[in-house]
């Protein structure tokens, strides 16, 4: 795919979300519980469902990885491989808040082609390919995740936000709104991976497990502890 097929294909998949907001809202209060405690709508499936059909018509061989239909298990492929998190921030998009975001990355085997970051009530989206002006900032945002690890990062003196929404962190960092973005607690690759990589690409440095990113593709079956300096 060049670059211009690729971002058609990334505008189609938000267009196909933002063209079905209503059927989202429909089910936002419709709320389960998973098994590791954390809640999942209706709203959730309902996109997964939505996108993986359209990528699977667009696409031929793909392998798709979404937070709610991923089984752990994976083996290496030269094929198409997307990563999709339907609702990130699903505690706050099922309490009512407009703070909430779909992560989605498209890969051709180890070669990343684009992904973008998608706030739908914000109407705010960040592509491959965009152009950015950084802002200039003091704030640290971190994970929403409660841990020594996450308490211990703010123990110098500045300003710290808490979200609880890594596509909105991440689109901060990456537009310079935070100077920092840290989840010392990990998280999957639907969470990070194409927010990661959209940083690299606007000059953030990226830490990932305490090294510098290499840009390979991460196994999806672990969690990662991200820092992202801006």
């Amino acid at each position: 795919m060049t670059k211009d097929e690729v971002r058609i294909f990334l505008s189609g998949v938000c267009d196909l979300i933002m063209n079905n907001l209503k059927r989202v809202e429909e089910t936002r209060y419709d709320i389960s519980i998973k098994s590791d405690g954390t809640p999942v709508t209706k709203s959730d499936v309902f996109i997964e469902d939505l996108v993986r059909n359209y990528v699977k018509k667009e696409l031929q061989d793909v392998v798709f990885i979404g937070e709610e239909s991923f089984d752990f298990t994976i083996n290496k492929t030269d094929n198409f491989i997307v990563l999709l998190d339907p609702i990130d921030g699903t505690e706050n998009f099922c309490s009512g808040m407009k703070v909430w975001g779909v992560s989605f990355g498209l890969w051709k085997g180890e070669l990343f082609l684009g992904s973008f970051l998608l706030m739908p009530e914000l109407e705010i989206r960040l592509m491959t390919g965009d152009k950015i002006v950084p802002i200039k900032s003091r704030i640290t945002g971190l994970s929403s995740s409660i841990t020594k690890e996450v308490i211990n990062s703010m123990n110098k003196p500045g300003e710290y936000r808490i979200v609880g929404c890594a596509v909105y962190n991440l689109y901060n960092v990456i537009r310079g709104t935070y100077r920092r973005f840290v989840n010392p607690d990990g998280a999957y690759v639907w969470d990070i991976l194409p927010g990661v990589m959209l940083a690299l690409e606007h000059g953030c440095k990226v830490t990932i497990n305490g090294r510098i990113y290499d840009e390979k593709f991460l196994d999806p079956r672990n969690k990662y502890c991200v820092d992202i300096m801006r």
